[in-house]
């Protein structure tokens, strides 16, 4: 009864009626269902603003909460896809500003593991890559980059969601870029000879 919508309810991002309704009624067939349906455009979410896979899973996780324990949240006469994004925008910006409080508290920021691993400077970078670089990026950066670049806010806007000026915002902003720069060309002379032979 629950199974996928098919190809067609996916594309007009309209939440289907079957699905809709069960999730009113708590239905576990529902919820799994949209789960399955959403989870690879959510977890592409996710991971553009966490260290690692984990962090996004949780995340994951809590926005898929949010509908599964409040459905009547979400206007089913509205696109799903932009109202999920959002629940996990600021699900991951929340994330951002608990760690950023910790770093006060603290004085010690949470930098996310390295790897010995340089990546390569092709000319044409895979999805995979680019989140990866996207990633080691420190969390104040990593957060501005994308949402000014991947989500399309403005730096007002990135002022208000994060509780910092917009000077602050702007330069972050320069700051990975500057960064990503950094970590996709090549670290060596000898790299850099070896990428000029191909």
């Amino acid at each position: 009864m629950y199974g996928l919508c098919n190809q067609r309810d996916v594309k007009s991002e309209n939440l289907d009626k079957k699905i809709w309704q069960g999730l009113l009624g708590k239905n576990r067939k529902a919820q799994e269902a949209l789960y399955k349906l959403y989870y690879s455009y959510g977890m592409s979410i996710c991971l553009r603003y966490t260290s690692t896979r984990d962090e996004a899973k949780e995340i994951l996780h809590d926005g898929f909460m949010v509908l599964f324990s409040k459905p009547e949240k979400f206007d089913p006469e509205q696109s799903f896809k932009p109202w999920f994004r959002r629940v996990l925008v600021n699900l991951c910006i929340n994330l951002f500003n608990k760690q950023q409080k910790l770093v006060h508290q603290t004085g010690f920021e949470i930098l996310p593991e390295s790897k010995e691993s340089q990546p390569s400077a092709l000319d044409v970078m895979q999805y995979d890559e680019l989140l990866k670089l996207i990633q080691r990026l420190p969390p104040s950066y990593r957060t501005v980059f994308n949402l000014y670049v991947l989500d399309g806010f403005s730096h007002e806007e990135i002022a208000v969601m994060l509780d910092i000026s917009v000077g602050t915002s702007k330069s972050n902003l320069s700051r990975a870029k500057e960064k990503l720069r950094e970590l996709i060309k090549p670290r060596t002379h000898e790299q850099g000879i070896v990428l000029q032979e191909r």
